[in-house]
């Protein structure tokens, strides 16, 4: 799951060498977590590499900071190009694209807004599938985890804020060392919430179903994009608050996120999902978001952003939108 340096990384306004973009040690940022962060994919398609739902993500990117208070320097729009201009200037048809914002070095106050400055930085990888390509295909064991996700009222889950993802490696880690690919954390509540880093979705008597926001989770786009897919294949969609012992009636469950993508469950704590393979809600699901990028799908919501050449687009980069 590591990956390999790119040439460039863009950083507060200009691309510069990959070495050469750091990060103060004395960061705020660092220390606290204080910043928010996003994650995209380009994919190839026959017309070129397209960044999907990229200024869904820069609009998010914002939100987020703008929960903890934290001035973001350039706009929506402008952090946009600069992930087009950074998948372009290494030469990407395919990538994981990775825009964070953060509170820079100045002081170790819980109260940083004048003394710790706002930088962003932007670096587009080679990355495949999170979970692995055969997860895709033949789905993944998952456990539910011993972690709860925190209640809203403790930290902002809606916000993807750095800090938060401490919970998510317990969450994770938990999961691995006890021999599973995933795990699925609860809510405050005791109700189904998302998995580490991904939404939750299931299948029951042919419906789907997700958790709502209010069940301390993202705001995932690609949940977002699937719930719109799935109503436009006129697939009956519910978003309602669920006991854990639904993952034990579903007859499908699969997982979304941008390094996830779509990926199929096919057992939880060791109990087969349906009959153990990915079923036809997940695989049409899977094949109108994969269509996007084959042209099977037609992107009627506009959400590929092609990547082009970034000649005269990087001074733009630097003004705020």
């Amino acid at each position: 799951m590591g990956y390999k340096p790119t040439d460039y990384i863009w950083q507060d306004g200009a691309l510069k060498p990959w070495a050469e973009a750091q990060v103060h040690v004395l960061a705020h940022g660092l220390h606290y977590g204080s910043g928010v962060f996003e994650g995209l994919r380009a994919y190839e398609t026959a017309a070129g590499p397209v960044i999907f739902r990229n200024l869904d993500h820069a609009k998010r990117l914002h939100e987020s900071a703008r929960i903890y208070d934290m001035p973001v320097p350039y706009g929506p729009e402008a952090i946009a190009r600069a992930c087009r201009e950074v998948v372009a200037a290494n030469g990407l048809t395919s990538a994981y694209v990775r825009p964070i914002a953060y509170r820079n070095h100045g002081t170790f106050s819980l109260t940083p807004t004048n003394d710790a400055p706002m930088s962003v930085a932007i670096a587009a990888i080679e990355w495949g599938a999170y979970l692995g390509e055969s997860a895709k295909r033949d789905g993944i064991d998952v456990c539910v985890s011993s972690w709860r996700r925190p209640s809203p009222d403790a930290f902002p889950i809606i916000s993807k804020a750095c800090g938060h993802y401490l919970n998510a490696q317990l969450i994770a880690e938990e999961a691995k060392r006890n021999g599973f690919h995933e795990g699925i954390a609860l809510d405050h509540k005791g109700y189904l919430s998302e998995g580490s880093s991904e939404n939750l979705f299931l299948v029951r008597r042919g419906v789907l179903y997700t958790t709502p926001l209010s069940a301390s989770i993202l705001d995932g786009i690609t949940r977002d994009s699937v719930v719109k897919l799935a109503k436009k294949a006129g697939i009956e969609f519910r978003e309602v608050a669920m006991p854990r012992e639904a993952l034990l009636t579903a007859e499908e469950i699969f997982l979304t996120g941008t390094a996830a993508e779509i990926t199929p469950v096919r057992s939880v704590d060791r109990r087969r999902v349906g009959d153990g393979r990915p079923g036809p809600v997940t695989r049409a699901m899977q094949e109108a978001f994969f269509g996007l990028f084959d042209g099977s799908t037609p992107d009627e919501f506009g959400w590929l952003d092609p990547v082009t050449p970034a000649t005269d687009e990087a001074e733009a980069t630097t003004a705020s939108a």
